[in-house]
C-alpha cells in the first residue's frame, strides 16, 4: 500500500542548493534547521553535483537559515546560491518517494521507506526510514561504506558503541540490530536527535539506542560512557582531523573506529592525523568518490 502524501494547510516553498559531493552534508544540515523534510538528488550521472533541497513554510526561520548557509559556505569553501520555488506538498513528496526505493548495503542490510509496502528479507536486517526525511537513507556512499565496515568488524562483538554525528541514526540502528548491544548516538543538530529517536521507535530499537544532543567529544553523555570499543564518525574530513586526539583518547585498547564522510582525495590527510595519535589503518573501503576507513587502536 502506498501512503498518500498529507496536505499542508499553509503555503510551502522549496529551497535548494546545488553543490559538489563534499559539501552535501554541510548544506544538508543547514537546510534541515528550517525544513521538516530534506531530499538529496543527483544532478548528473557522474555524481559531480548534487541538489540538496528542503520544504518549509514560506518565511519560516529566515534568519536562522541565513546564518546556517553562511556557516556551511565557510566550512566547505563552497558558496552555493539558494534557489526558492513555491511548492505543492503533494508534488514534492511524490518526487521524494520516487527517489527513495529500497536500498541494500553490504550483505546484511536493507533500508526501506515508510511509503513502501511492508516487506522483509530473511537474509537482511531491514531498517525502515521516513522518506520525507531523506538524509541518511543508505543511498550516500559514506553511509554504505560504514555499513559494509560494520559487517567486517562485527565478529569482534563490541559492547561499548558510539555513533558520533548520528544524522538519521541509521548507523546506530544498524549496530544495535546486528550486534544486539546498547548504542549511544549523538548529534549537534536537534532535528537529527529527534529523527534518530523517532526512527529507533519505528524500528523497535529504542531499548538499545540512546540519542543525545551534544557537540562532539565534549558531550556529557559521551564522557560518562567512555571509553568505547567501537566508534562511528561519519562527518567531514576536517572535523575528523581536529578530533583525532579525542578519538584516540576515548577508544579502548584494541578498539575500532569507522571514519567516513571523506572523499578519496582526503584520505591521506585524515589518515595522517590519526596515525599521529597511534591508530592503525586496517582497511580502506571505496564507494564511488567516498572513502571509509577502519582504524584500530593497538592493544596496550
Amino acid at each position: 500500500m502506498t501512503i498518500p502524501p498529507r496536505r499542508h494547510a499553509t503555503e510551502l516553498e522549496t529551497i535548494a542548493v546545488t553543490v559538489p559531493p563534499e559539501a552535501v552534508e554541510a548544506y544538508e544540515n543547514a537546510l534541515s534547521i528550517v525544513c521538516a523534510t530534506i531530499g538529496i538528488f543527483e544532478v548528473d550521472d557522474a555524481q559531480t553535483q548534487w541538489r540538496v533541497e528542503g520544504v518549509r513554510d514560506i518565511g519560516n526561520g529566515e534568519d536562522e537559515l541565513r546564518t546556517a548557509l553562511v556557516l556551511a559556505a565557510a566550512l566547505t569553501g563552497v558558496d552555493a546560491p539558494l534557489e526558492r520555488t513555491p511548492t505543492e506538498s503533494e508534488g514534492w513528496l511524490a518526487r521524494t518517494y520516487e527517489a527513495f526505493p529500497e536500498q541494500t548495503a553490504g550483505r546484511r542490510f536493507a533500508i526501506r521507506g515508510t511509503h513502501l509496502e511492508p516487506g522483509t528479507n530473511p537474509q537482511r536486517i531491514t531498517l525502515v526510514l521516513d522518506a520525507g526525511v531523506a538524509f541518511g537513507s543508505g543511498e550516500h556512499g559514506s553511509t554504505r561504506g560504514c555499513l559494509r565496515a560494520l559487517e567486517m568488524i562485527a565478529h569482534r562483538r563490541p559492547r561499548r558503541i558510539l555513533d558520533l554525528g548520528c544524522g538519521s541514526g541509521i548507523l546506530a540502528m544498524a549496530a544495535a540490530a546486528l550486534l544486539k548491544q546498547p548504542v549511544l548516538a549523538t548529534d549537534i543538530d536537534p532535528w537529527s536527535v529527534r529523527v534518530t529517536r523517532r526512527n529507533a521507535r519505528m524500528n523497535g530499537l529504542s531499548h538499545l539506542l540512546s540519542c543525545h544532543l551534544g557537540n562532539g567529544w565534549s558531550t556529557p553523555a559521551i564522557r560518562r560512557h567512555a571509553p568505547y570499543d567501537l566508534v562511528f564518525a561519519n562527518i567531514l574530513a576536517r572535523p575528523l582531523c581536529s578530533m583525532a586526539a579525542d578519538l584516540a583518547h576515548n577508544l579502548l585498547p584494541g578498539g575500532t573506529a569507522i571514519l567516513a564522510g571523506l572523499l578519496n582525495t582526503q584520505v591521506r590527510m585524515v589518515l595522517s592525523a590519526h596515525r599521529r595519535q597511534g591508530l592503525v589503518l586496517e582497511r580502506r573501503l571505496r564507494e564511488g568518490d567516498w572513502a571509509t576507513l577502519i582504524l584500530r587502536k593497538p592493544d596496550a
